[in-house]
Parts: structure tokens; sequence; C-alpha cells
């Protein structure tokens, strides 16, 4: 299992320094001057060269990408054009309220999309099964900044039974530490009016964020386990008696979850770039509305440390997947 592990990080070290290389040049390549956007629209000539000069904007783009990549293997991404403060701090202080809302998004999608796909296909051409095919299509297609709006209007502003935005309640203080996830926090510190609220509050973005992925796990579940159903060994234990509840609900779908685990640890990555949005529109401070503004201000250094972050998640979360996989299959991990 360790060589299995270790062949594939070595696999994802190529891709992450070619992500860096496109990233890097995408952003140069870009119009705007990040110079012009930190100096203002009343700055003279001289002031833009001047910033220029501070932060080596001036000098050619191969040694500009030689002092990026030094500073990536010290963990040191610089510090923001906008806010003054080093990109890893700030990367540090949003990224669990990102996390936080990407796994409850993600447990949402898993939670509510694998029995559907199953009970879709243990009804096969009939209304269960015709109706999740509408509302997959339908989940897959909506837009999540209109879904977003539309859960706002109705739940917070007509109902009035959630949040319309946050991450907590004014006049709640966050408990200090010590794993910058809000709601473990909260367990941690036994306060659990902190922990309602945030739940609250969680609410609306994590289910705009799963909407997309709910599907897309419901179709594969579906379709893994109807291949499933016309094994041979289904067949036998139909043909002796096997209780159907205990043969689908273990033995079929055991067997018919690999594409579907594969699916997640897609959907993460994904997920975590849908943030983008649903954080701009929910007002969640995490990494999606930090990138945002980065973006808006032509913060070049914040643009590509979010992106390798998103870059090392995703392949951190595709090495689970295949251990995952290679536990549920002990073919993959024997390359067969």
């Amino acid at each position: 299992m360790a060589g299995f592990i270790a062949r594939r990080v070595l696999l994802v070290l190529p891709s992450l320094l070619g992500l860096l290389v496109v990233t890097f040049l995408l952003i140069r390549t870009v119009p705007a001057d990040p110079a012009v956007a930190l100096a203002g629209d009343n700055a003279t000539p001289e002031q833009i060269e001047a910033i220029r000069r501070q932060y080596g904007l001036d000098q050619p783009l191969l040694v500009q990408f030689g002092r990026y990549l030094a500073g990536v293997a010290r963990l040191d991404f610089g510090a923001s054009q906008f806010s003054g403060r080093p990109v890893a701090a700030d990367i540090a202080q949003r990224l669990p309220a990102t996390l936080e809302l990407t796994f409850a998004a993600l447990l949402i999608g898993a939670g509510l999309g694998i029995p559907l796909g199953v009970v879709a296909a243990m009804n096969h051409n009939r209304w269960p099964d015709f109706l999740l095919r509408i509302l997959s299509v339908g989940g897959i297609a909506i837009a999540a900044f209109w879904l977003a709006i539309m859960l706002q209007l109705l739940f917070a502003m007509q109902l009035g039974w959630l949040p319309l935005r946050g991450q907590l309640s004014v006049g709640l203080t966050p408990p200090g530490g010590p794993t910058g996830f809000l709601l473990l926090d909260s367990l941690l510190h036994g306060r659990l009016d902190i922990l309602g609220d945030a739940l609250r509050h969680l609410v609306l973005p994590a289910v705009t964020l799963s909407v997309g992925g709910l599907a897309t796990i419901a179709r594969f579940t579906r379709a893994g386990v109807l291949d499933t159903l016309q094994k041979d060994f289904v067949l036998y234990e139909r043909a002796v008696g096997f209780p159907r509840r205990r043969m689908v609900w273990i033995y079929v779908l055991r067997n018919s979850v690999v594409a579907t685990v594969s699916q997640i640890g897609l959907l993460f990555g994904s997920l975590i770039a849908g943030a983008v949005v649903v954080e701009a529109i929910y007002d969640w401070p995490g990494i999606g509305s930090y990138t945002v503004q980065a973006i808006l201000t032509a913060d070049a250094k914040v643009m590509l440390a979010v992106t390798l972050l998103v870059g090392v998640i995703y392949a951190a979360v595709n090495i689970l997947t295949d251990l995952a996989l290679a536990l549920i299959d002990p073919r993959i991990r024997e390359g067969r």
C-alpha cells in the first residue's frame, strides 16, 4: 500500500509544477497592471514605477517566476499587494471556512445522492427513476448564483427561517482556536449557542453548493447499480432467495460505487472552485471571497497562491480517492 501511495504522489508533482507555470504565465498576460491597481487612479507615473520596483514587477518574467518558485519551496507566498499582510496568513485564516462549507456540501451531496441513485436503479423505468432523471438534469444545469438568490429570497427574506448571509450572527464572537473550524471549535469550547447559529448560517450556502454534486452522484450511483444488477452473482443470490434489501444495500452497492467514489474525488475540487461564487453571494469569509477581491485588485500573488492551494487540495483528495478505491477493490492497487 505504501508503494501505491508513493506512485500517486510522484504522479502529482509534475502536475502541480505545470499548474504553477500555466497560472503564472496567464496572470502575467492579463492587460491589468497590478502596480497601477495598487497605486490608485490619481497616482503619478513615478509612483507607479516605484511600486513596480518595490514588488519586483520590473524584472524579466523568468526572474520573477524563479523568485516565486523559490518562495513557494519555502512556503513563502509573499505579501498581498492589497492588504499588505502575508498571503499565507490570509489563506490560513480563511481556508477553514471554505473547507467547512465544502465538506458540508459534499456530505449533503453524497448523503442524498447515493440513496437516491440506488432507489432509482431499483425502480428502473418507473416513476422514481423518471423523477430522479428529470431532477438530476435540472440540478446539473441550474446556475449556482441564481439558486443562491432564490434561496435567499425564499428562506431568509420571505419566511425568515434562515440567515441571509455571513458565517455567524452579529454579537456572537467566534471561540478562539484551536482548529480554526468554527463548528469544531464551538464543540470543543462547549458553546452550543455558537454551534447552532453557525449551522443555521451554513445551511443555505451548503445546499446551494451541493445541488450540482448531488445530481452527479445520483446519476453515477444509478448507472453503477444498474450495471451490477446484471452480474452473475446477483442473479445467483436472487435465485437462492437472498434478502433483497440486504443484497442491494450491502453487496450490490459495494460493487457499484467505484465510479461514484471517483466522481466524489473530482467533485471536491470543483466544489472548492464553485465556492468562489457562493461565498461572494452569501458573504462567506473563505478563500472564495478572498480570491474575488484579489481578482478585482489584480493581486497576482494571492491569485497564484490560491490556485496552487486548490491544486494541492485537488491532488490530495484524488490520492485519498485512489486509496479508498484500492480498499474497496484490491485489484486497483495491484494494477489489474
